[in-house]
């Protein structure tokens, strides 16, 4: 069984806590489907109030700790260490909104720039992914590895579904290249499981473009614990300032950073 640390047990306890409401209310969204308000303003109700645990949570735990939130001003650090949670009160909202079990509280935690801690919490399957630099990724208690598929047509990729509006030129024709090689693309509608499943190998790999902070801190920190290779889709290190990610294990890293590579050269190409 895994020993969890002190700043664990403070992120786990807040994550438990925040979710009594949030399982309450998700159990009362179906019944709103058919409503003729329509279940909403509901959801953001339930947000606010999840939000509002964790804070008071993480404030009562870590005063001094920076705190950043989804939608919320920034509270600076007073810490030495400047420390900060960086915080997803819901993520997968569209899931929860339409009754969809498939959602999760995501708490990361920086010190002077660097992610050295993270949990992504999925309260409908009591499962908790948590991760600590140098010690570790695990689920519950019990240690996780990411896959070590080495072929792409075996893999399972998840992805994000963004219009091709949005400022990463060739996302959509990224994705369409990546489905014609790999076995299957996935959208399941929440960015933090999705590192979480690269994690304990459920899935082989992601890629996601307009991304934030609060999605992706904690699940960033769990997927390398993991021993899994994360970047911006550019190569880099670049994910929160690009908000984008491209995640597998590195030999699957690879094989998907080289066919966006080759698309973007074939676009230069044609364009001459």
């Amino acid at each position: 069984m895994a020993t969890r640390t002190a700043i664990i047990n403070v992120m786990s306890k807040t994550c438990y806590k925040a979710s009594r409401t949030l399982l309450r209310d998700f159990g009362e969204v179906e019944q709103l489907q058919a409503s003729r308000r329509g279940p909403k303003d509901f959801v953001k109700t339930a947000n606010a109030a999840s939000h509002r645990k964790i804070s008071e949570e993480l404030i009562h735990a870590r005063p001094d700790y920076g705190l950043v939130f989804k939608g919320s001003k920034i509270i600076e650090s007073r810490d030495p260490k400047n420390r900060k949670w960086v915080v997803d009160s819901l993520n997968g909202t569209t899931n929860f909104l339409h009754g969809i079990p498939h959602w999760a509280i995501s708490i990361g935690l920086e010190e002077d720039g660097e992610l050295v801690a993270g949990t992504v919490y999925d309260p409908t399957r009591d499962e908790l992914f948590w991760a600590e630099k140098g010690v570790g990724s695990f689920l519950n208690d019990s240690r996780i590895r990411i896959s070590e598929r080495r072929d792409i047509a075996d893999c399972v990729i998840a992805t994000g579904d963004h219009p091709e509006t949005y400022p990463c030129e060739g996302y959509n024709q990224y994705i369409d290249k990546i489905a014609k090689s790999s076995g299957m693309v996935r959208n399941l509608g929440s960015t933090s499981l999705d590192l979480a499943y690269i994690a304990a190998g459920r899935l082989d790999g992601c890629l996601h473009s307009q991304t934030h902070p609060w999605e992706l801190s904690a699940g960033i920190i769990i997927v390398r614990e993991a021993g899994g290779y994360i970047t911006d889709i550019s190569g880099g290190v670049k994910m929160i300032e690009k908000k984008e990610i491209l995640a597998a294990n590195a030999r699957i890293h690879h094989r998907l950073l080289g066919l966006i590579k080759a698309k973007t050269k074939d676009d230069s190409v044609s364009d001459k």
